[in-house]
């Protein structure tokens, strides 16, 4: 298949190399900064462009990999061949009918992860989530994301949304409270490292049961000296603080409820 990425970002690098290594040929990639543009391309043996007008018109397959507040003004800017190919974003969070009145064929590709420039992941195991205005999109966008993922689902926009917003709670807000984790351990001299092995433990719990029946800590029951005591060690870092205190109540709640 012979592609073009517009973008540059963590997850355009990403699905770039993989799209590289399934033997894909990546034609372009386009970024408005030649920096990045160049430095992905020159990786995956592409030409680095970085305006809308130097995007070739007969690729087979775009893959639209920006930011979303942009994601529809980029749309417009790009004039493709009579020969219709299929144009696809990779939000988890924009409903394919920004590309409405823009193509003829066009769909969406959402490998839900997350990515770094830094770090390479194996597409192989991550799944991706694909749809499609019409039957000839679907089966190119699904014949694409299988060349490079053995997990490929078909999903509505609609879902896609709920989906993006479960990964938001399971990636982004676990993520920060490692980050406040890492913040008061470093505070008092201490490596984020020792927390390794009870966060891989948490991990594999969540995957051994249930998420609600693998929950504990002093909230679960509410066991407000221990609460207390660490609401008042965070006097100095109110942030952390309303996230404590916020997250406390959200287990207890839950807890509480399922014990109903």
């Amino acid at each position: 298949m012979r592609i073009v990425l517009i973008g540059a970002g963590n997850l355009a690098t990403s699905l770039g190399h993989a799209l590289r290594k399934a033997g894909h040929d990546i034609l372009q990639v386009y970024s408005r900064t030649s920096e990045s543009a160049d430095m992905l391309a020159r990786s995956i043996d592409a030409l680095a462009v970085n305006d809308v007008s130097d995007i070739i018109q007969d690729a087979d397959f775009y893959v639209i990999s920006i930011k979303d507040s942009v994601l529809e003004e980029v749309a417009k800017g790009l004039t493709l061949c009579a020969g219709n190919p299929v144009v696809v974003h990779t939000a988890g969070s924009m409903g394919m009918n920004v590309f409405e009145g823009c193509f003829v064929n066009y769909g969406v590709l959402y490998p839900m992860q997350t990515f770094s420039k830094e770090r390479v992941v194996d597409f192989k195991d991550i799944h991706c989530f694909v749809e499609g205005v019409n039957d000839y999109s679907v089966k190119v966008i699904s014949e694409v994301a299988e060349s490079i993922s053995a997990n490929v689902h078909n999903l509505s926009s609609a879902d896609r949304r709920y989906l993006h917003l479960a990964a938001v709670f399971a990636c982004n807000f676990v993520n920060h409270c490692f980050a406040l984790s890492s913040d008061i351990l470093s505070r008092h001299g201490m490596s984020f490292d020792v927390m390794a092995p009870l966060i891989n433990e948490t991990v594999s719990k969540a995957y051994a049961m249930a998420p609600q029946d693998a929950q504990t800590g002093p909230a679960v029951r509410y066991d407000s000296n221990v609460i207390d005591s660490h609401c008042s060690m965070l006097d100095s870092l109110p942030m952390h603080r309303s996230v404590y205190d916020i997250m406390s109540k959200s287990i207890h709640e839950m807890s509480k409820a399922r014990r109903k």
